[in-house]
């Protein structure tokens, strides 16, 4: 199983597991936009027998991005593609 992080807009990413979109790693702010961390979670609440590893909970926090993509198993982040007009 491998994990990739799809930038969505700045500090949101949606989170795919073998090319299949299971949830989002989001960064968490407070009411003044300081940083206080990251959360990944899942879409569903799965039982938690069926949670893709490493997830045995539905929500899992973080002091930073890079903590994040660590436990995911060193998840690659994958930019939003550039959009040509023609």
């Amino acid at each position: 199983m491998r994990y990739t992080l799809h930038q969505l807009a700045a500090g949101s990413y949606d989170l795919a597991l073998d090319g299949v979109i299971v949830g989002g790693v989001v960064r968490e702010t407070t009411a003044g936009g300081a940083l206080t961390g990251w959360c990944a979670e899942l879409l569903e609440d799965l039982p938690v027998a069926t949670r893709p590893r490493p997830f045995d909970c539905v929500e899992h926090r973080f002091p930073t991005l890079e903590a994040a993509t660590a436990w995911l198993g060193g998840a690659r982040i994958v930019s939003a593609p550039s959009l040509h007009l023609n």
